[in-house]
């Protein structure tokens, strides 16, 4: 009869294998070094699991617990992590090199939104026609728009072509993310 094999997690009961192991009570108590069948018998007979939490130590340390409650308790502090974790986005914006103020003061506002929660933001100046002849007036806006929003950004990439497209990337300040 062979053992399930299980994908992660400590091994549980009979699945522990070694000639000695290392007892812990639910207390938190050493037992001290017993035989793993001896182990088995004293936590099944105060209705409990073995289980290996030490595989790699010599003797392996094996503790007296509840495996359900201990599993479970598990998966709510990796759901809590996963919930406090914010995952880094990219944003982007489009502009023409012949935006107007108040539109490009609209961009700004929407960059600034973007690095105060915490996401990346793409900048591209996307030129259409004879617009390319002029990449410096481009760029000038760009590195205009980049130092307005030094206090929330800093500038990761600076303003390259890609294309008929030149590209600025802004990275938010650590001060500045939000949880």
């Amino acid at each position: 009869m062979q053992s399930v094999q299980r994908e992660r997690g400590p091994r549980v009961n009979s699945e522990i294998r070694g000639r000695r192991v290392r007892v812990i009570d639910p207390e938190g108590n050493n037992m001290g070094i017993l035989m793993p069948e001896e182990a088995l018998r004293e936590a099944q007979a105060r209705g409990l699991d073995l289980v290996e939490v030490s595989p790699t130590a010599q003797p392996p340390v094996c503790r007296i617990m509840d495996f359900g409650k201990y599993k479970y308790e598990q998966s709510k502090k990796e759901r809590e992590a996963r919930k406090r974790q914010h995952t880094m986005e990219l944003k982007e914006l489009v502009l023409r090199p012949k935006i107007d103020d108040h539109d490009i003061e609209v961009k700004r506002n929407s960059a600034r939104r973007f690095l105060e929660e915490g996401n990346k933001v793409r900048i591209t100046m996307r030129f259409r026609g004879r617009e390319i002849m002029h990449k410096q007036i481009a760029e000038e806006k760009l590195q205009a728009l980049a130092s307005e929003l030094a206090e929330y950004g800093t500038v990761e990439r600076s303003p390259i072509m890609e294309g008929r497209s030149m590209v600025m990337i802004l990275t938010p300040t650590k001060n500045n993310q939000s949880s």
